[in-house]
């Protein structure tokens, strides 16, 4: 299952997990569009390898694995998979 970023990166948007993403899975970046206007950053699920590397860089502890989402983040699961349903290919 994917990783999940959950509600400490809202407002905090940190983006040294896209640094060490090995497969460039989370978005938005700093340097993209539309970065300035979220409100957190978020990984793409259909591409994540559950590598770890952004879990270990995140400063604020708000990414974890899918299957470990606390139930009162729950709702960043889909959160994270809806981002990337909504943006063009």
């Amino acid at each position: 299952m994917a990783y999940v970023i959950n509600e400490p990166c809202a407002g905090s948007k940190d983006a040294a997990c896209t640094l060490v993403c090995p497969v460039d899975c989370i978005h938005p970046t700093p340097d993209e569009p539309g970065y300035a206007e979220a409100v957190q950053l978020y990984i793409n699920p259909a591409e994540c390898i559950d590598c770890y590397a952004c879990m270990d860089e995140c400063p604020v502890s708000a990414i974890t694995p899918g299957d470990m989402v606390p139930p009162k983040w729950q709702q960043y699961i889909e959160i994270n998979a809806t981002y990337y349903k909504d943006q063009p290919a």
